[in-house]
């Protein structure tokens, strides 16, 4: 009764591990996000199993979860693999891992690639501290709001994103974070046509306007300056009352300091409430 996470190859198949082959040969029972890339890479790594392999995907991850902490529970070996990288990140395994802990069933994860840290070594960026966003939301409303709650993160941030959303995102972040914030575009990692291009946001939305975007596509962005927040909302409020020191209400200062900074009237507001009592 043991659960196990394995990492598969970005698309290189020289990158699997000996671990994840004899994971593949033992196992009872394979869940896989996709049968038919899981046969293609059993084929190309010359590896053959006796397991029953399952589809595993967000479609049915739910009634399959179920299925297999019944299977867990009679004694299989379950392995859960992604089309690429570990399973549970922006994939399905998060659910099966936690129910099967709570179930009291053995679980092991077999580590190996992982787009996520290959990408920030690619982009150059700081590695010290990072923070995976997986994929933006698809609305540019919704992705606008995401990345605004993002503006002053301090940590490399790094996102998945779908080629043809790609200019979107782009263009949105270069709106909330700055035309000249740096970043990357890692396309197709460990595969014939990896590319990686670096640049301001700027050039990178230029990039994916001049180009045809295709690929997995994993986006790299780099953090914000130490303390930029606290030095922004100082700078608002000083705005902000040198609008009202000049005869402007504050509603109307308010308004205009968030046109000036590019950032919505609210987190101008609430700088100017958090100074308020500060100085009470």
């Amino acid at each position: 009764m043991t659960l196990i996470l394995a990492a598969t190859p970005l698309g290189n198949p020289g990158d699997v591990s000996s671990r994840l082959k004899s994971a593949i040969e033992d196992a009872t029972i394979i869940a896989a996000e996709d049968s038919r890339r899981f046969h293609r890479l059993c084929q190309d790594i010359e590896v053959t199993f006796t397991a029953k392999v399952v589809s595993f995907f967000e479609g049915n991850e739910e009634d399959r979860t179920k299925e297999l902490l019944a299977e867990l529970k009679n004694g299989a070996t379950v392995l859960v693999v992604s089309d690429a990288g570990m399973p549970t990140i922006s994939d399905p395994g998060f659910r099966l891992m936690r129910e099967a802990i709570a179930q009291g069933s053995q679980v092991q994860v077999i580590p190996g690639p992982s787009a996520v840290t290959m990408a920030i070594a690619l982009s150059g960026l700081p590695t010290d501290r990072f923070s995976f966003e997986g994929f933006p939301p698809r609305t540019a409303g919704a992705r606008s709001a995401t990345f605004e709650k993002l503006r002053f993160e301090e940590r490399t941030m790094v996102f998945f994103e779908a080629p043809h959303r790609l200019k979107e995102s782009l263009s949105d972040a270069v709106e909330v974070f700055g035309p000249e914030r740096k970043g990357a575009i890692c396309r197709e990692m460990t595969k014939r046509y990896e590319e990686s291009i670096r640049g301001t946001l700027s050039e990178l939305l230029s990039w994916a306007n001049s180009n045809e975007v295709l690929g997995e596509i994993t986006l790299v962005v780099q953090g914000a300056e130490i303390d930029s927040a606290l030095r922004t909302a100082n700078d608002m409020v000083d705005r902000v009352r040198e609008f009202e020191a000049a005869g402007m209400d504050r509603k109307g200062a308010i308004a205009t300091v968030a046109d000036e900074f590019g950032i919505s009237k609210r987190l101008v507001y609430a700088a100017v409430v958090d100074a308020n009592k500060m100085s009470q």
